[in-house]
């Protein structure tokens, strides 16, 4: 999955005031749902990018400012890319946390060799979050993964083989399906992309 470089590093070259900016625009909160979505306490991501719980507090409520290499360690913490938490940059204010424009689509990280995944809701901040999945020809999750959520998926276009708690599934264009906190796995045996919405509960990215 394309990690947005080309994005991240004009955010990087961005100066403090841009920054400042992007932060009252909704870093904060973005950091804090990230972090919430990974079940990490603030404790624990203060330790781990070495800075006091009190800082990251006033942070996710949009009262410190951060530079740019305290914002590149959260990232790398967090496992996201640099350029998650400039996406509300040139978003008009009405449409912040409301509407996502096809080219302001935040990417999320590799499942698989082979998966893309972009986020479609605004945020990770409500009780479920919307994603497409991208799956190439021959792309496979070879061992059963499982979360603790509920979950409902679309095929958009191509085949996807499913497997849910053992049993095999053939799906196709027009299908749907949904997982109850139970293991899977899934395969494209097309020779086309396979496209999937996924709607989540609760948000794990």
């Amino acid at each position: 999955m394309s990690q947005g470089n080309g994005r991240q590093d004009l955010m990087v070259a961005k100066d403090a005031a841009a920054l400042t900016g992007a932060l009252a625009s909704g870093v904060g909160r973005d950091l804090r749902a990230l972090r919430k979505s990974r079940g990490l306490t603030l404790s624990e991501l203060a330790a781990e990018v070495g800075r006091s719980v009190g800082f990251l507090s006033q942070v996710e409520r949009g009262l410190s400012e951060l530079s740019i290499s305290d914002l590149r360690r959260l990232a790398g913490a967090l496992g996201a890319p640099l350029s998650w938490f400039f996406v509300h940059e040139g978003v008009p204010p009405e449409e912040r946390g409301i509407v996502v424009r096809s080219s302001a689509r935040r990417p999320l990280g590799l499942a698989a060799d082979g998966l893309t995944e972009e986020l479609l809701s605004p945020d990770l901040g409500g009780a479920f979050e919307v994603i497409r999945s991208l799956f190439e020809p021959g792309a496979e999750l070879k061992e059963p993964a499982q979360r603790d959520t509920e979950e409902t998926g679309y095929v958009v276009s191509g085949a996807l083989d499913l497997w849910i708690d053992g049993r095999q599934f053939r799906l196709k264009a027009g299908d749907s399906f949904r997982i109850e906190r139970e293991p899977f796995r899934w395969r494209n045996p097309g020779r086309v992309r396979a496209e999937v919405i996924w709607v989540i509960a609760p948000p794990i990215y």
